[in-house]
């Protein structure tokens, strides 16, 4: 009961060579898998004033228009501009925006953001 390793080598080599192909493959169909989308980012859209129509309705038209559906639209609108300036906050992708922009009523898009104060209290000593 004599155990040859004389080709032990050729099989390690061979086993390692097929997982390591095996994970190369999966590697490359999960690349393939995954979302292309650019990630949706709140953007601050100013619209027109509506005339006749309740100004959160008529956010929600423009965004169905681009998104499909109303329930997508209620989903990304993040808030509803109405008294000084009209408009909406959405959650949208850049290829949304361009959309958007081609509707009637849009004014503008601008990407938000958010700015932070220094609380530490150094410059006023």
């Amino acid at each position: 009961m004599a155990i040859n390793f004389s080709s032990f080598p050729f099989y390690l080599v061979f086993f390692f060579t097929i997982s390591l192909t095996f994970l190369l493959t999966s590697a490359t169909q999960f690349d393939k898998s995954a979302p292309e989308s650019a990630p949706s980012r709140v953007h601050i859209i100013y619209t027109e004033r509506p005339l006749n129509e309740n100004p959160e309705a008529y956010h929600i038209r423009i965004l169905t228009s681009v998104l499909g559906s109303e329930k997508a639209a209620r989903e990304a609108l993040v808030y509803c501009y109405k008294d000084s300036v009209y408009g909406f906050a959405a959650k949208l992708t850049p290829d949304q925006v361009e959309k958007i922009m081609k509707q009637a009523g849009v004014l503008n898009a601008v990407e938000s953001h958010s700015y932070h104060l220094d609380s530490k209290g150094e410059m006023l000593t």
